[in-house]
């Protein structure tokens, strides 16, 4: 079956393949490439070339036409880079299993799509059984369409050809289904146990969730590599592992956090990213649970991500698939000091120099004005974290007020 964990004993050299379409121009493929190389990296694989091509849509047959396909055999195969030994070629879309195939048979490297990379690093970031079990499964609904193009080494095996009207072909086609047909049924069965599991995993969950007793719930959420789990670390005192590379976390971590007299529980949930992959949203909803059933949502951002607006999009369109876009939310811009300034036409104020850049130059942009709870932090540097905890105090004591009116003599009204 196919291997989705890149070899973390020697880093693979891969090359990467965009396309510029009228509905994603030459930026937005650049940037697109940029998340694609970051997640390369994460994966262990080490990016050498870039390759892009400007059409209408992407080929059925090839993904790139076939003159850009011969442009990037010529330079896996060139003498001058054999001493890269180029590993694997990482399409940004998602490919289908005859462009697999067809790919494969030209280049004769590994093909990789979008999808599947996330899948591997997803399998090497999996630590606990839960994450373990969804990831499989995530990967077993991947591979179910592109069952056949495991077989093609059969073809080899044909047997005479000719004026038998293909007789090596029928020759050839009955064990090939068969044992097709066998892979086919044991990852149906294996998906049915997986989906069996975490059901019994949810229960759990949803057992621990009523637990809980009565306190106000609040999720982090955002793109990957935001910042979420410093955050967590820095509100809850704790050591959820954060790291400077995509998908950190994978597992939900909840933990009770008091700011002054007043109790709630706060979840680090797993970022999201463009393009996700469906089976993904669908094998983690186990973990989505605890954002569907917070009370607020903190939306975490990136301010120093030169597309971070697009990110917020990202995460919006997400939760509103999650039926969790009208939930009371923070908007909490981090890292503001990485942030390198970007004149907009809404801005208030004339740019100043990255030095100068003060929290009261950032509350008169247009990003002060997305939300009305939207504040700007340093998580990292620990700047403007009074403000953040003042602000999740308010909220949060506003709807433990609204929840749980009867327990409301435990948090004194302000004078």
């Amino acid at each position: 079956m196919r291997e989705f964990v890149i070899s973390e004993a020697k880093a693979e050299t891969a090359i990467l393949v965009g396309l510029i379409t009228p509905s994603q121009n030459e930026a937005k493929t650049k940037e697109y490439l940029d998340e694609l190389e970051f997640l390369a990296d994460t994966a262990g694989a080490v990016t050498v070339k870039r390759f892009t091509q400007k059409v209408n849509g992407p080929s059925s047959i090839t993904y790139v036409g076939k003159g850009k396909l011969e442009e990037i055999r010529k330079f896996i195969t060139d003498e001058e880079e054999a001493e890269r030994e180029i590993g694997m070629v990482i399409f940004d879309d998602e490919l289908s299993a005859k462009q697999i195939r067809n790919i494969e048979a030209e280049l004769k490297v590994k093909i990789l799509d979008r999808t599947s990379l996330i899948l591997d690093i997803f399998a090497m970031r999996a630590q606990t059984s839960n994450a373990k079990t969804q990831v499989e499964l995530a990967q077993y609904r991947y591979m179910l369409p592109r069952l056949q193009r495991l077989w093609t080494h059969l073809e080899r095996q044909g047997g005479g050809s000719g004026s038998g009207g293909g007789k090596g072909s029928v020759g050839l086609r009955g064990p090939g289904e068969t044992q097709l047909e066998m892979d086919r049924r044991i990852i149906l069965q294996r998906v049915s146990l997986l989906k069996q599991r975490l059901v019994e995993i949810d229960r759990q969950k949803a057992t621990q969730r009523k637990n809980r007793g009565r306190l106000i719930r609040t999720a982090l959420v955002g793109y990957t590599n935001v910042g979420k789990s410093t955050i967590m670390n820095l509100l809850a005192k704790s050591d959820v592992f954060a790291e400077n590379k995509l998908f950190a976390t994978l597992d939900t971590t909840v933990r009770k956090v008091v700011v002054e007299n007043l109790p709630f529980l706060i979840a680090d949930t797993v970022g999201f990213i463009r393009k996700l992959p469906t089976d993904l949203v669908e094998s983690f909803k186990s973990t989505l649970d605890e954002v569907r059933e917070a009370d607020l949502l903190i939306h975490v951002v990136d301010i120093s991500h030169p597309d971070f607006e697009e990110q917020i999009h990202v995460v919006e369109k997400t939760l509103k698939e999650l039926d969790c876009s009208e939930k009371p939310t923070m908007m909490v811009f981090n890292k503001i000091d990485q942030y390198t300034w970007i004149e907009k036409e809404e801005d208030d104020l004339t740019p100043p120099t990255k030095e100068n850049i003060t929290l009261e130059d950032l509350k008169r942009t247009w990003m002060a004005r997305l939300n009305e709870n939207c504040l700007f932090i340093s998580a990292k540097e620990k700047l403007n974290i009074d403000a953040f905890r003042d602000l999740l105090y308010k909220k949060v004591r506003e709807l433990h007020v609204q929840k749980y009116p009867y327990n409301d003599f435990l948090y004194p009204t302000e004078e």
